[in-house]
């Protein structure tokens, strides 16, 4: 089972709990701020993924594997539940709703289509692997060690957050890098998966990102029927990270649609 963080609602009504998947190098901390203030009504769960965070580490990481990770997650929630992935969360989130449609009442995609991208964030996890642990002992000098192969500051406190200085025996990254390497094909792709999900669906980008494109929507539509496009100005791929009360906002009004 994924390890999860739990965000009880502060004021129930009876809406179904919201799961939430995080993106490639991400952890359900990462989503602490967002999903507390969208469990006003509802429980939040975020998970960590596969490989990441605090969850198992596993040989695999395609998306019908993730994809049954999050399945597994929601049977122990009661069996239905509003869904949100980001980045590669998304894609694993559409891969559950292709194949497992009955799980999912409503479905949020951040910033991700049902595609295969050429992109490759590799050269990430070779930066991620070249920091030398051994004796390091604060945040501070490990950004400043990352900065000599990850110049964007932004990017170097996300892949951070995943570095536990404090771990028995040394510092250590919480997330399986040898094995997200290895997969990386699988991860920046898209396993073609066919069928169609018939919920509601919202794809929600970034102004500013390339990610969701005009030439991906006629594929977007045949495998979600449902689904509605909604765009936050100024913001990139971690939209969430960049506009997050206009994000919280747009996913509130789509779940109580």
């Amino acid at each position: 089972m994924l390890a999860m963080i739990r965000h009880p609602a502060s004021d129930p009504d009876g809406s179904l709990p919201l799961v939430i998947a995080h993106g490639l190098f991400g952890s359900a901390r990462n989503w602490n701020a967002i999903a507390r203030r969208l469990a006003d009504r509802r429980d939040v769960i975020a998970v960590d993924q596969r490989n990441h965070g605090e969850s198992p580490r596993m040989a695999v990481q395609d998306y019908p594997a993730m994809a049954d990770d999050i399945a597994e997650v929601i049977q122990s929630l009661g069996g239905k539940v509003d869904l949100l992935g980001h980045s590669m969360g998304g894609k694993a989130a559409m891969q559950l709703a292709l194949t497992r449609g009955d799980l999912i009442r409503r479905l949020v995609v951040a910033d991700i289509a049902p595609v295969a991208y050429n992109h490759d964030q590799s050269h990430h996890i070779h930066a991620m692997q070249a920091l030398p642990l051994q004796g390091l002992t604060s945040r501070g000098e490990a950004d400043r060690q990352l900065a000599l192969l990850v110049p964007d500051p932004a990017l170097r406190a996300f892949f951070l957050q995943s570095l536990d200085l404090k771990a028995e025996g040394g510092p250590v990254w919480r997330l399986n890098l040898d094995v997200l390497l290895q997969e990386m094909p699988k991860i920046v792709g898209w396993p073609g998966t066919s069928g169609h999900f018939d919920g509601p669906t919202l794809f929600l980008t970034g102004g500013e990102s390339h990610y969701v494109r005009p030439e991906h929507r006629e594929t977007i539509r045949a495998l979600f029927p449902h689904s509605r496009f909604a765009k936050l100005p100024d913001a990139g791929h971690w939209l969430h990270a960049e506009k997050p009360r206009e994000f919280e906002e747009t996913v509130r009004v789509f779940l109580t649609a």
